[in-house]
């Protein structure tokens, strides 16, 4: 563990340099002490894979301050008992043909057919490690390395909402429209980002979730359900 600046107005404890469950606990750990326990001169926080940024005002606290708080925090946030069961999230997904138009590439870069890439990719239960670049876009961990894929060699202009990626060894779902050069192979009708809700988002850290293939039919009729 070690903490260091990040401009003027900013500090980051980094748990770790490798992405694991044991990171991810403390980053939880310390994201559910300052919710509740925010210092003086404190500004907000941004939790990360690995990461707390902490960012406070340089009028109230200087940077050895501001160190020393977040030293007690993160000894405070060690006694937290977190809920031991996670919140388990399913989601549906079309995989392949006009939704997933990356799944046979997937399939042939890891000499498997589509079916095997679907069956792998839904077979596994995933945490969420962090929530980001994009409004309610999830991090997943726990993905099979039989199915990583680099990501395309230029990315998309426009990704269309609810599309399911992979990049590498992650994979993820794309909450709003937005450029992206993730290998595409699916996608759900279920919502992520929901800005009129409290949460905004479906998915948040320490979640475990589980993808549920569905049939065109399935996913037009949800649609409409949803609409």
């Amino acid at each position: 563990m070690r903490y260091f600046p990040l401009g003027d107005a900013a500090i980051v404890v980094e748990f770790d340099s490798i992405i694991g469950p044991a990171s991810h606990e403390m980053v939880r750990l310390l994201s559910t002490y300052l919710d509740t326990h925010p210092f003086k001169g404190m500004v907000e926080y941004v939790p990360a894979f690995t990461t707390v940024t902490v960012f406070y005002n340089p009028l109230v606290l200087r940077y050895a301050e501001a160190q020393a708080k977040l030293e007690e925090a993160v000894w405070q946030a060690k006694g937290i008992q977190l809920e031991q069961t996670a919140r388990i999230v399913e989601i549906p997904v079309c995989y392949g043909g006009e939704y997933g138009p990356d799944l046979e590439d997937i399939a042939r870069h890891n000499q498997l057919t589509a079916d095997e890439v679907v069956h792998i990719h839904s077979s596994a239960e995933y945490l969420v490690y962090m929530i980001g670049f994009a409004p309610g876009f999830p991090y997943l961990g726990g993905m099979s390395e039989r199915i990583a894929a680099p990501r395309r060699p230029s990315p998309r202009l426009v990704i269309p909402v609810g599309t399911v990626g992979i990049a590498g060894m992650q994979t993820g779902v794309y909450p709003i429209g937005t450029p992206g050069g993730w290998q595409l192979i699916g996608r759900t009708p279920e919502p992520l980002f929901r800005p009129d809700m409290k949460p905004p988002t479906l998915l948040r850290a320490g979640d475990k979730v589980r993808f549920l293939p569905i049939t065109e039919k399935e996913f037009e009729s949800w649609e409409g359900r949803e609409g």
